[in-house]
């Protein structure tokens, strides 16, 4: 099979496990999340139509040469899309759905588990596709350097965010009974995501630079990290407290 094709059948499947999980997800370890069915609806609506636009304009962001080569054709406008977009248009359009359906639960939690699964069966299908997908990393001489096809041995930066978001999720879970305050769980995921994207990006081939020498994507990291902020202390006094969850670091 193609390397294009394996990335689609991928990101397909991490679609279905991940709404597959979203609605396990939402009976078993967030029960509190939605007060209503048609809740669901109007989260799901704004996540779906937040994630899709966001995506596109973090790739135009991020890679603004590629995306506006040869405009107003708009064929290189549709090609691309982002992971950190996704995320971060899915927050925006959820909360609007939410303020428009009068929704004022947190409804986060809901979605850490089914978006670490699904990410990661996506990132299986970026590994598989090679240097098409643009998500692997730089030249390396570490001995895990991946050749993606064009003779070089390459940080396998697909592999390294599968394993950050197992051992998120990992850590999350075995905490989840310290988050005092509902949607920190998620909060904690976006956060936690959002600060190894920021650094694992330095690792990766920058196609265009902004001020400050960081990408586009990586300044979306940070402006994502700073919504976050006020909320980051209450974070790491939930994962590191003592006597409150079953993981303790020492």
């Amino acid at each position: 099979m193609a390397p294009v094709a394996l990335h689609t059948v991928f990101e397909m499947l991490a679609y279905a496990v991940g709404f597959r999980l979203f609605l396990w997800t939402r009976r078993t370890l967030a029960p509190a999340a939605f007060g209503h069915e048609d809740h669901v609806v109007w989260t799901g609506v704004g996540a779906i139509a937040g994630a899709a636009l966001g995506a596109k304009l973090a790739f135009w962001i991020d890679d603004p040469l590629a995306a506006f080569a040869d405009f107003p054709d708009l064929r290189h406008l549709l090609e691309g899309k982002s992971i950190v977009g996704a995320l971060l248009g899915g927050l925006v359009g959820v909360e609007l759905a939410k303020k428009i359906a009068g929704i004022r639960s947190s409804t986060g939690d809901a979605f850490v588990l089914p978006l670490t699964v699904g990410m990661c069966i996506g990132r299986v299908g970026c590994y598989l596709a090679g240097l098409g997908d643009h998500t692997y990393g730089t030249p390396t001489a570490l001995p895990w350097g991946v050749d993606f096809g064009d003779g070089l041995r390459r940080h396998p930066t697909q592999l390294y965010e599968i394993a950050f978001l197992l051992l998120q999720y990992a850590v999350l879970h075995a905490r989840r009974h310290a988050f005092a305050r509902p949607g920190d769980r998620f909060r904690a995921f976006m956060a936690g995501y959002l600060l190894f994207r920021l650094l694992v990006e330095f690792i990766k081939p920058s196609f265009y630079l902004y001020p400050g020498g960081l990408s586009g994507l990586q300044w979306l990291c940070v402006a994502g990290l700073a919504y976050y902020a006020p909320a980051i202390p209450r974070i790491l006094r939930a994962l590191f407290a003592r006597g409150s969850g079953a993981w303790e670091p020492r």
